[in-house]
């Protein structure tokens, strides 16, 4: 990119939204940093090798955030791992009821406001145009905190809370999973590098949410031939 085009933070968990949305921001966009969150969540080190991959490619500095209170506070199965992670099936992922119940056992209290925000302080501090985000429209039927109007509010509010007014944007955010993986394909992107798992298992699940979506997503694509030996031998 020309050295005057704008720059950005990016939030990156290593998984496919964010991932994807980062390598498609970047096409307009020059990343001076990137941020992965460790709140004790079980996938954390996966999360944070996958994010570390994708920041040495792209040759941009890597933060990882450490916010032990975060999975203090948190009681969900995400973090809490007295509590089993719910399961589903791949055609129960358009039941909204189920999924709904799926994403309140797995919610982190303002997990993605304070992400956000930590996120509108180092692109004010790094004098950054954008955050970038991975928030999607698949994922925004049963997370509120993933839709465009959860964006635009916290942009409001950083035209109050940041002298340079950044704003944060996801270039995926209009995307179902089956599209971001169409799209990767035409970027090639290295979908093995990427984690999109609940658990920390030496291979992802593909019994959680998370795995399933991404597994309908890369059978859509004719690309799961590929992806299975990165997933349980049982799936």
């Amino acid at each position: 990119m020309p050295p005057s085009s704008p720059t950005a933070c990016i939030l990156l968990s290593g998984g496919l939204d964010s991932v994807l949305s980062a390598s498609l921001a970047t096409q307009e966009i020059s990343p001076k940093i990137a941020l992965t969150f460790n709140y004790g969540q079980r996938a954390a080190s996966h999360e944070i090798a996958a994010a570390k991959f994708f920041t040495q490619k792209w040759d941009i500095p890597h933060h990882i955030i450490d916010l032990p209170w975060l999975g203090e506070i948190t009681k969900t199965a995400l973090v809490n791992h007295q509590q089993s992670l719910p399961f589903i099936k791949e055609s129960e992922l358009d039941d909204l009821k189920l999924t709904q119940e799926s994403a309140q056992n797995v919610w982190v209290p303002n997990r993605n406001g304070i992400f956000l925000n930590i996120a509108a302080a180092f692109a004010e501090s790094k004098g950054c145009d954008w955050i970038i985000t991975g928030f999607n429209n698949e994922e925004g039927t049963t997370f509120p905190d993933n839709t465009d109007e959860a964006i635009q509010t916290a942009n409001q509010s950083f035209e109050w809370t940041t002298l340079n007014h950044v704003k944060a944007k996801s270039w995926v955010q209009e995307m179902t999973k089956e599209v971001m993986v169409k799209q990767g394909l035409t970027l090639d992107l290295p979908f093995e590098k990427l984690w999109s798992c609940y658990e920390g298992f030496e291979k992802m699940c593909g019994q959680c949410e998370s795995c399933q979506r991404s597994i309908r997503a890369y059978k859509k694509n004719d690309v799961w031939e590929r992806m299975k030996k990165h997933f349980c031998a049982d799936v």
